[in-house]
């Protein structure tokens, strides 16, 4: 058997994994065969090892589970105990992580203490002739795009951004190998004491299956008022472009673009938005793009299947309500 030396450490919320955890993997899959390895996953949680099998189904050989009460909230300094020991263990020699939130936290904590480069954000990777790993990720507010490399230190390290890449089921039977912790909660220095869901219950980019986005052409914040009414209707999330966000009229978590979260739905909503380079780096692969524009020459009315010319605050109302029209008819 080969050995295990490029590992994967998934995202889970509940017990089940997260999409992007499913396209790392993927794309993890196509280095491990290049170098002739075994792939490993790093499953970590409480209530998580039925999830295992989710892992094999994207190209897992192998899941290293550490299932335990300790671990049943994200705490960066006891996930990466059970990484060190996972990467120890096994030799490991490239180790990636989802972009996300915890992701990022874990993957730099465990870089630091393994002493080891990190390519963070990462919307590309591959190997060169010396099977160094390559990272492509965006620079100086995604105008330039660079390829790093860590030839020196292993492991070599990567957090990937979601919906950047291609995920792909291969059908492993994979292995489920139980992770035994070295350590208990006393020797935890943090303490989760609750966790609060923030209010709102907006439907969250990376998951969003339909996305509806505002931009400059709104006109001011007021504008993501009726972005967010179209988005309730068709049961969307909201996004929005840089420009909108730099203004101060709606949180950064909203941004898409490649200095914002890249997405791929199966529809997108253009509403007031030019489509600068950086922002349709960041939603070009979804399904189908709407734009909504009063300028015909807009750039993101090139890259749309339909078009829209007009003010979206005459054309989105007539939209809403007749979607309304079709769901009321459907009942």
């Amino acid at each position: 058997m080969a050995e295990t030396k490029v590992l994967v450490c998934l995202e889970q919320n509940g017990g089940s994994i997260s999409g992007v955890s499913f396209e790392v993997l993927s794309e993890a899959r196509k280095l491990a065969d290049k170098l002739s390895y075994d792939l490993g996953a790093i499953l970590i949680g409480s209530g998580v090892e039925e999830a295992a099998k989710n892992a094999s189904k994207y190209g897992a050989d192998k899941v290293f589970v550490a299932d335990d009460e300790v671990l049943k909230e994200y705490r960066s300094e006891a996930y990466a105990k059970v990484v060190d020991k996972v990467v120890t263990d096994n030799s490991a020699e490239i180790l990636l992580f989802p972009a996300t939130q915890n992701g990022k936290d874990l993957a730099a904590r465990f870089a630091a203490k393994a002493g080891t480069g990190l390519a963070s954000d990462c919307t590309a990777i591959a190997l060169n002739d010396d099977n160094n790993m390559v990272c492509t990720r965006p620079i100086y507010g995604g105008n330039v795009m660079i390829d790093l490399e860590c030839p020196e230190k292993r492991p070599q390290m990567a957090t990937i951004r979601p919906n950047s890449m291609e995920r792909v089921e291969c059908e492993k039977a994979g292995e489920v190998v139980k992770v035994e912790l070295d350590f208990a909660e006393e020797d935890i220095r943090t303490i989760v004491k609750d966790v609060i869901e923030k209010a709102g219950g907006e439907i969250s980019l990376a998951d969003a299956s339909i996305i509806v986005t505002g931009g400059r052409g709104l006109g001011d914040a007021s504008g993501f008022d009726l972005i967010r009414e179209f988005a309730q209707t068709l049961g969307a999330a909201v996004g929005a472009s840089r420009a909108a966000v730099d203004s101060g009229w709606i949180e950064y978590e909203h941004q898409v673009g490649q200095t914002g979260k890249t997405v791929s739905p199966k529809l997108y909503v253009a509403c007031g938005v030019s489509g600068a380079l950086q922002h349709l780096a960041g939603m070009k692969t979804s399904d189908v793009i709407v734009a909504i524009n009063k300028d015909e020459e807009a750039p993101i009315m090139s890259v749309a299947n339909y078009g829209i010319v007009g003010d979206l605050y005459k054309v989105i109302p007539v939209m809403i309500e007749e979607i309304n029209k079709v769901f009321e008819a459907r009942k």
